[in-house]
């Protein structure tokens, strides 16, 4: 029997799986403490379970969501002041996942990642803005439960929205997504690793490390769900994490069933890449950079609301599903910028990522890099360039140390005549860990990063196809007997709005004021750009200096000789 049960008087049981609320009539006198009591339970949640007892039949379904919500309001929450949200309160399960070292290790993962060698001011982690993104997908959540009852969502659902956005980028690499993006793809060509598989690895490791199974249980999160076979608390934060498409017309999530599926376009969705994720990330990284924004958060926030939304595909049969869709007022504020403005720092100074890149390149034969994807334990101790300077440093120090022990140990082995297999295989050993040459690349590589010196662009052409200019660009180069191929670094940066070539309006619903139960598309809008997509082709020159003027004049007479349909 549930605390509210207790406190409700008598029940008959009726038909219909309902209760029938029967007050005591009898009158009992209250002590002091009780009446004392009495005069503090007067939040809203006491309130309507006091005029419950003269109401029936009131179901069990019913009284167990109340009892579940009085817990909630009696939870002790923390209180932290965000940069740009201000101050936010986190559940005491997001603060058992942010004290451990694996969340911790966000601290040392820029945000924006090479963009803080550009902007000075771009020095936030993703630490920060995983808490945000927690915050954010609890305001959106919680709105929709307090506005829209009939959806039925639970302190569980709001629970797991949170957490999976406070750990959908436990998974980033250093420098963000240069690791995933440029330098995972240049050592394992073959592996098709993205940091949302990272950041499910992790969380999964993560709570097993730290012993979070009970404290989870404690706030009602299982793997198994009791009343309801088919939802899987676990399960449901991962695939929130990896994103689900829920324009699709299969539904396999195991997670939560099909009427709860406007929730997983929270914290990243897929059907229009609109969602919390990208509200944090654009307010923090202009808050930092210093640079102002025209999308406005607040006001989608507001004016969200779930309503049934038709399956567009080819069977046209009329399947409907519930969706997140927004106010049609709110449209000007739904325009998001270009996905590629933080995720690419290589749009604010594309050198610099190619450097860190080629000199994680260079180290990853030595220390392995590439492999910690596969060990979230090793994977916790990888961040940024720090770790990668400080290595190069101890090994430069510690060459000498071995070298004198090397020195030691081969007039030791004259002595040890009896046991020379044993000296031979200690000076092996030795000379295995020396390697003198095996990191001098990279921390050449490195030692340029900090002084900036970084090759020289030559320019950029906007085009649709990049593949047949490269090799234009490349037979071009082979062609001139006065310049190298190898001087020259060709970066192709895609830019988009999240979903290609495709307008990300198209997929996004809009209800009236006056109508909030019916959703239409607005194709017909006025400012919209005329290409969502766009790659830009640069060259770069790293050669002697002497010949960069020639390598520039090249440049620009390659560029008048390219096909125009190529150009956009």
């Amino acid at each position: 029997m549930t605390g509210v049960e207790k406190n409700m008087g008598k029940f008959d049981r009726m038909d219909n799986n309902c209760l029938s609320v029967q007050s005591d009539s009898r009158a009992r006198p209250m002590l002091p403490e009780q009446n004392k009591q009495a005069r503090g339970s007067r939040s809203p949640h006491a309130k309507l379970l006091r005029r419950l007892q003269c109401e029936t039949p009131v179901s069990v379904e019913f009284l167990n969501f109340f009892a579940a919500e009085s817990r909630a309001v009696e939870t002790n929450f923390t209180v932290v002041n965000d940069s740009v949200h201000g101050h936010i309160e986190l559940h005491p399960l997001l603060v058992k996942i942010i004290d451990t070292p694996q969340f911790q290790r966000l601290r040392n993962i820029k945000q924006l990642g090479a963009g803080y060698w550009v902007f000075p001011g771009a020095s936030h982690n993703r630490f920060e803005h995983s808490i945000g993104v927690a915050h954010l997908a609890g305001c959106l959540v919680k709105s929709l439960q307090e506005k829209q009852p009939e959806l039925h969502i639970n302190n569980r659902d709001v629970l797991c929205v949170q957490i999976a956005g406070l750990c959908h980028d436990l998974g980033h690499g250093p420098f963000s997504h240069l690791f995933d993006l440029q330098f995972l793809p240049e050592v394992r060509p073959d592996l098709k690793w993205k940091h949302e598989k990272g950041s499910v690895d992790m969380l999964e490791f993560l709570i097993k490390e730290n012993g979070l199974q009970p404290q989870m249980k404690d706030y009602g999160l299982n793997e198994i769900i009791q009343n309801n076979p088919n939802e899987n608390d676990l399960s449901f934060i991962k695939e929130l994490i990896k994103g689900v498409d829920t324009s699709k017309r299969e539904w396999s999530m195991k997670g939560r069933t099909e009427d709860k599926a406007f929730l997983y376009e929270i914290v990243a969705n897929e059907r229009n890449k609109i969602d919390v994720d990208k509200w944090d990330y654009f307010a923090r990284d202009c808050h930092h950079l210093g640079i102002s924004k025209s999308f406005d958060h607040q006001r989608l926030l507001k004016f969200a609301r779930v309503c049934k939304v038709e399956i567009k595909d080819e069977t046209k049969d009329g399947k409907t599903r519930l969706s997140i869709c927004y106010r049609d007022k709110s449209l000007q504020h739904s325009h998001l910028e270009p996905d590629g403005f933080d995720l690419d720092s290589k749009q604010f100074c594309p050198q610099f990522p190619w450097r860190i890149k080629e000199a994680l390149v260079s180290a990853n034969d030595h220390f392995q890099i590439s492999e910690a994807v596969h060990d979230m334990g090793e994977y916790t101790k990888l961040t940024g360039a720090d770790k990668l300077k400080k290595a190069a440093e101890e090994l430069q120090k510690g060459a000498e140390k071995l070298e004198k022990a090397e020195e030691e140990l081969q007039k030791g082995a004259e002595k040890l005549e009896k046991d020379k297999k044993t000296a031979q295989k200690m000076l092996q050993a030795v000379q295995e860990i020396l390697q003198p040459e095996d990191l001098q690349d990279a921390r050449e590589k490195v030692m340029k990063i900090l002084k900036r010196d970084l090759p020289k662009c030559l320019g950029e052409v906007k085009l649709k196809k990049s593949l047949e200019v490269k090799d234009d660009w490349k037979k071009a180069v082979e062609k001139k007997t006065d310049l190298k191929a190898e001087d020259f670094v060709v970066d192709v940066v895609q830019i988009d709005h999240g979903m290609k070539d495709k307008n990300p309006m198209h997929s996004v619903y809009f209800y009236s004021k006056r109508d909030p139960n019916t959703v239409f598309l607005k194709n017909d809008q006025m400012f919209q750009p005329k290409d969502f997509y766009e790659q830009l082709f640069r060259v770069y020159y790293k050669g002697p200096e002497e010949k960069l003027k020639d390598a520039q004049q090249f440049f620009e007479e390659w560029k008048l000789k390219i096909d125009p349909k190529a150009m956009v």
